[in-house]
């Protein structure tokens, strides 16, 4: 569920689309994708990136961990280490298992409302009450942390300030005190650990989107609409929106307007019996002691949830979520198939949010510092500058999720990245920021 705010080596990646045995060395999408398939080791092209993560997997930080890396539209490059769990007998990690990726589901919900947008279904200054008019009159708390106290709200909130975390929501994994409280008790709990917490969850949990956002809207905010950048509910509650302009259940939208025509095969909210086998085991960490808090065998994501969470309910593969971002890259249209008209890819990766709000970012505990100044888009931070020595560049858009995963496009350079791991807390190793390290002296042999 939580994020991070980049991940970039965008210059230095462009310069392994210049490898003409680039293409030769990438791996092909595997004849039964149900059965797990390992790219065979990049040695000759990313020889670090395959040291750094044949380290993590020796040095006993994780069972597995794969990576998928796009230059252009040549073949994607998969680098693999390590299986999908502890267990004796797992299968090894590669592009097609299945991993919790949390908060990466935000950019999928995010482009999801900005077909909508394109087809002028919603727009992106109407106001939430326009869909759910409980939120016509919300109250902003005057002491966030410490009180419930209220008075009425001056603004409304927009689906803008919805898509970029501006809406003056929070979230239960950041709220405190009286207000986590009250979210606790209006079961505003949009997101899966296990089946075990699931199950209380569902308890006070509503079961329709629906029903979700109009509980929400019996919360109180924690500023102002419009005037604060705050990681929050937003995109959970941008998919009962979804839901509502487009006159389809919001996880049926996401699966006939993105998933089937991108061929995303091994992306779910509930994962098949068929695929889950390929599903990895996730971990939390107590100290450096590495437990399974869900298994592959028993996870939640077996069964449906309560509803589709929009924010942080989607399981996906490395290859699946590289085509993701590989339609990004090339302005909303993969393999001929076009799932938005380039100027709205365009718009939904650049700065969205009120004027005079800053994206301060989250900080270095969630995926790393900010190296420039960043704005947001739809459902994800983007670079409004080029960082230091131009990594990450201008326009780069990504974002991460709670149990390490993150994922990245440069839309200018035409580069992504993508990186499946699996535990808690997310900034448990530096993984994030050593892949941009591995990525550069990859890219410095092409130098020679």
């Amino acid at each position: 569920m939580r994020a991070i705010h980049l991940i970039g080596a965008s210059v230095a990646l462009a310069a392994v689309a210049a490898g003409a045995s680039l293409a030769r060395q990438a791996q092909p999408a595997p004849a039964n994708p149900a059965q797990p398939t390992v790219a065979a080791r990049a040695n000759s092209l990313l020889p670090n990136m395959q040291a750094l993560f044949d380290g993590y997997v020796a040095d006993g930080k994780m069972p597995g961990v794969t990576g998928a890396f796009g230059f252009g539209d040549r073949p994607t490059l998969f680098v693999s280490a390590g299986r999908i769990s502890d267990d004796p007998g797992a299968a090894p990690a590669g592009p097609d298992s299945l991993w919790r990726v949390y908060s990466m589901t935000k950019p999928i919900t995010g482009m999801a409302a900005m077909i909508l947008v394109e087809e002028g279904k919603i727009r992106l200054d109407d106001p939430l009450s326009k869909y759910f008019p409980a939120f016509a009159n919300m109250r902003v708390l005057t002491s966030p942390d410490t009180s419930l106290d209220s008075v009425p709200a001056k603004n409304q909130i927009t689906i803008r300030e919805l898509l970029t975390h501006t809406a003056g929501l929070s979230y239960n994994i950041i709220a405190k005190g009286p207000l986590l409280k009250e979210y606790e008790r209006l079961g505003i709990l949009p997101g899966a650990v296990n089946a075990q917490m699931e199950a209380q969850a569902r308890k006070a949990r509503p079961a329709t989107l629906a029903e979700f956002a109009d509980r929400v809207a019996q919360a109180p905010l924690i500023a102002e609409p419009g005037t604060k950048w705050s990681y929050s509910i937003g995109l959970d509650v941008m998919g009962a929106v979804i839901e509502k302009a487009s006159g389809m259940p919001f996880d049926r939208f996401v699966q006939t307007r993105l998933l089937d025509p991108l061929k995303m095969n091994s992306t779910y909210w509930t994962v098949p019996a068929s695929a889950a086998g390929r599903l990895s085991t996730n971990y939390i960490f107590v100290g450096d002691k590495r437990t399974p808090i869900d298994t592959g065998a028993a996870s939640a994501w077996l069964s449906p949830p309560s509803f589709p969470y929009g924010g942080a309910g989607l399981v996906s593969s490395a290859r699946d979520y590289d085509r993701f971002l590989h339609m990004l890259q090339d302005g909303g249209t993969l393999d001929g198939v076009q799932v938005m008209k380039p100027e709205t890819a365009a718009l939904a990766m650049s700065n969205l949010m009120p004027p005079g709000v800053v994206f301060g970012g989250i900080g270095g505990g969630t995926g790393g510092n900010m190296s420039a100044k960043m704005g947001f888009g739809a459902g994800g931070s983007v670079y409004l500058e080029d960082g230091p020595g131009g990594l990450p560049s201008k326009g780069t858009y990504g974002w991460g999720g709670a149990a390490g995963t993150v994922a990245w496009v440069d839309p200018v350079k035409k580069v992504r990245g993508t990186v499946m791991v699996q535990y808690f807390p997310a900034e448990k190793w530096p993984l994030r920021a050593e892949v941009v390290g591995a990525l550069t002296k990859d890219v410095a042999r092409f130098r020679r």
